[in-house]
């Protein structure tokens, strides 16, 4: 492969650059690492990306999206239990999804810092703002604020754990479900087969 070019190539150099990010850490990765994995140029990467951080952007913008978008429609249910439903069943789906990616922001510190820097809110309300506020509301006590945030966290490290990575995605995503339900007081969904 000479260069990157088209959507697809660029994708498979964000795919490559997550599990080179997993397998080394964010700052033991470097650009003709990638390169060099991906069988091109540095220069070849460079079209696409300018810096290490943009790369990191680039791979964790969808997820955060995803979740952004979760919440917002979350927001649009009617009672505070469906919003609570539909924001931790999203956020359950997108961890399963998303384990290499959830692993590495649990673990990295230089994923965090640039995540954190480029996803802040410079007015409004954050996501991790608008997270709490749909599963604790508006005003919570310390005791929902604090739980809410053990289960946000509990579900993250959980479910990027390297010990689960072989746990297949519908067991993981039961567990998840069944473990953020018990943190927030929720009942247990019944299943009929």
């Amino acid at each position: 492969m000479a260069g990157l070019s088209g959507s697809d190539t660029r994708a498979r150099l964000l795919d490559t650059t997550l599990r080179l990010f997993s397998e080394r850490g964010v700052e033991g990765t470097s650009l003709q690492m990638i390169a060099d994995e991906l069988g091109v140029t540095k220069a070849a990467v460079y079209y696409h990306f300018k810096t290490k951080d943009e790369i990191i952007e680039a791979v964790a913008a969808p997820a955060l999206q995803e979740l952004d978008a979760v919440i917002e429609q979350a927001r649009t249910k009617r009672s505070r239990g469906a919003q609570i439903d539909h924001a931790l069943a999203g956020f359950v789906e997108i961890i399963v999804r998303q384990r290499l990616l959830v692993g590495l922001w649990n673990s990295d510190p230089g994923m965090r810092r640039v995540v954190n820097r480029t996803f802040q809110a410079p007015q409004g309300e954050d996501l991790s703002t608008k997270m709490s506020t749909v599963f604790a509301g508006p005003s919570p006590s310390l005791a929902d604020a604090i739980s809410v945030h053990v289960m946000l966290a509990g579900l993250a490290m959980a479910g990027g754990a390297p010990e689960y990575a072989g746990i297949d995605d519908e067991t993981l995503r039961r567990h998840l479900l069944d473990a953020g339900r018990r943190l927030l007081g929720r009942p247990r969904r019944q299943t009929f087969l």
